[in-house]
């Protein structure tokens, strides 16, 4: 097990847990401090979760989980959990990612579809403020606002060669405030953050919303419906056809009628530029602090995001300062750094 790596502790709790003995073996990362390990023993199989606190919450993840299995989503079972070491012991729900799935033959509307199914179906109730004793707290304005500030933070040097100084810095924040109202379209729903290709799993062997496996929402809060499916349909990952992702919006709208059409089109391109201009910073802090340059490869795809979501009028203030300080012509390819 010391050469895996393992976290302190680990074996302990795979002892004190009935899999001791059993094989480990790494599993991918992402790009948070969370790590996974595939344990096999015989027949059985989990994934050993490590989220070393205080950078990951364990608990948050056991409490979440707990939410959404209770509402019909497939999301790991939870065998075992010890949150004071960051450690848990989950269903292993195999390596059928969306994205895997989708090149080995599934139908890639199909899938999408089936996702956007899971998200309308929790949007059916607003999100309370806790679950049990863990509180669920609000995506508000205050944090889009340090989100978005991600690109002149990360970006903006990269480009221009020195800090954003205050004047443009203020401008920038200005134009977003202008628009930050209209991302609240509706009452708070659950926002898992991170509801894309990566974190999906296909489950053809199961039936209806269970068909969707669903990793990766121990960061959930409370906060605009239309974020999650802006995560799910505006990857920074892999496109998704024009045609589908209108397509899933209506679809989405038509399952939750009480939402208006034009409102949540205003919500969804504010908070799909929000998106993608956080993500403009996080990749490139990816590379220069982090040292994972692969995330470089996908930075067209999110300006291209972040243009789209630009053309709605709602962001129009937005759009002018990008215009004014970073058109498409002070933009460069990263991928050779990488």
């Amino acid at each position: 097990m010391a050469d895996l790596n393992l976290p302190e502790g680990a074996s302990a709790f795979l002892n004190a847990n009935g899999w001791g003995g059993a094989e480990i073996a790494p599993l991918a990362g992402d790009a948070s401090f969370r790590r996974y390990f595939r344990v096999r023993d015989g027949a059985r199989r989990a994934v050993l979760m490590d989220a070393p606190p205080p950078n990951e919450n364990c608990a948050a993840f056991v409490a979440i989980d707990t939410y959404l299995a209770a509402r019909g989503i497939s999301v790991p079972q939870v065998f075992a959990s010890a949150p004071e070491q960051g450690l848990a012991l989950l269903e292993d729900l195999g390596d059928s990612m969306f994205v895997r799935a989708i090149e080995a033959g599934a139908d890639e509307a199909a899938l999408y579809r089936a996702a956007t199914d899971v998200l309308a179906h929790l949007h059916a109730e607003p999100m309370a403020e806790s679950v049990g004793v863990h509180p669920v707290g609000p995506y508000a304005e205050e944090r889009m606002a340090r989100e978005v500030a991600l690109v002149l933070d990360w970006h903006w040097p990269e480009l221009m060669g020195g800090a954003a100084d205050d004047a443009l810095r203020a401008a920038y924040a200005a134009a977003w405030a202008e628009v930050w109202p209209l991302a609240r379209a509706h009452d708070d729903r659950l926002v898992q953050l991170d509801y894309h290709s990566p974190n999906l799993m296909w489950l053809p062997e199961r039936e209806g919303l269970a068909r969707v496996g669903v990793l990766d929402f121990q960061d959930a809060m409370r906060g605009p419906a239309a974020y999650d499916l802006v995560s799910l349909i505006q990857d920074p990952r892999r496109d998704v056809p024009a045609a589908l992702e209108s397509e899933l919006v209506a679809r989405y709208l038509a399952a939750r009628p009480e939402f208006d059409p034009g409102a949540f089109a205003a919500s969804y391109a504010v908070l799909g530029a929000q998106r993608a201009a956080r993500i403009l910073g996080v990749f490139v802090r990816l590379w220069r602090r982090d040292g994972k340059p692969g995330y470089l490869r996908h930075i067209p795809r999110v300006w291209s995001l972040l243009d789209r979501n630009l053309a709605h009028p709602a962001l129009a203030p937005v759009a002018g300062w990008f215009d004014a300080n970073l058109p498409l012509s002070a933009r460069r390819d990263f991928t050779g750094a990488a």
